[in-house]
């Protein structure tokens, strides 16, 4: 996965290097801005990624009930290279966007060392990447984070004689959860954590809101009753795939999947 989304990478910094060798500025600027489009949209499917490497490496914890397996080894060293990928990307667009914006303001031939200045400022952006930045990616801290909560409740299960106590158990732990998204009154699908308030959400529903009140130039409180927190920010979420779990084994045993 990994492997390939490199490839689009650098196939787009390719295309970008072309796109600034026009000799017209308004060819070159308006050639550059679909290039930088397509790689954030690359940093969403390395997003999309990194989470099915989470759900694979929760399946492994769940069948093997260890975090010291060579194959969970790997998937964690698959999160860093796509955390790195996503840092490089990032650091890219940054360079991208910072450099065409100055150049806009200079005489026109300018554009004809465009390429040369996004490219240094590139390489000053990924100096300050270091392997500790990468290794602070929020999707790589809620795959630990994942596992080591996944980890926990195999213990307890593990710690129960009778499968069929521990069976219900399971089934009123899950029933006391309560998985409905406060704002769509619906069970979640992809269940968000609010670090701040701790509360869940959906996060389809949760960020379009965000999106609507930032629209109106308004904050957005947390829509559970007697919370306090009155301004609910995307950066504030992190996606839990063991409460994603918990929803989709009841969902199972309710029949409902």
């Amino acid at each position: 996965m990994c492997i390939m989304l490199k490839n689009v990478f650098h196939l787009t910094w390719n295309l970008w290097k072309n796109a600034s060798g026009h000799s017209t500025r308004k060819m070159s600027l308006n050639s550059i801005q679909p290039t930088v489009s397509t790689l954030k949209t690359c940093q969403t499917d390395i997003g999309t990624g990194m989470d099915i490497v989470s759900e694979v490496a929760l399946d492994l914890v769940e069948a093997q009930d260890t975090d010291d397996s060579p194959n969970l080894k790997r998937l964690e060293q698959m999160m860093l290279e796509c955390a790195r990928l996503d840092k490089e990307i990032s650091c890219f667009v940054a360079s991208t966007e910072q450099m065409t914006a100055q150049v806009r303001h200079e005489p026109p031939q300018a554009m004809f060392t465009l390429k040369d200045s996004v490219k240094n400022r590139f390489k000053e952006l990924m100096a300050e990447v270091s392997d500790a930045d990468v290794r602070r990616h929020s999707k790589v801290v809620a795959f630990k984070e994942s596992i080591r909560k996944s980890l926990i409740k195999q213990n307890e299960m593990t710690g129960s004689n009778v499968e069929e106590e521990l069976d219900e158990d399971i089934a009123v732990t899950q029933s006391q959860t309560n998985f409905t998204c406060p704002l769509t009154q619906v069970e979640m699908v992809n269940p968000v954590k609010n670090k701040k308030c701790q509360h869940y959400y959906d996060q389809d529903a949760v960020l379009a809101m965000i999106k609507n009140k930032q629209s109106k130039k308004k904050s957005f409180r947390c829509p559970v009753v007697g919370c306090g927190n009155t301004d609910v920010r995307k950066s504030d979420l992190e996606l839990d795939m063991v409460m994603k779990r918990m929803i989709q084994n009841h969902k199972r045993q309710s029949g409902k999947s």
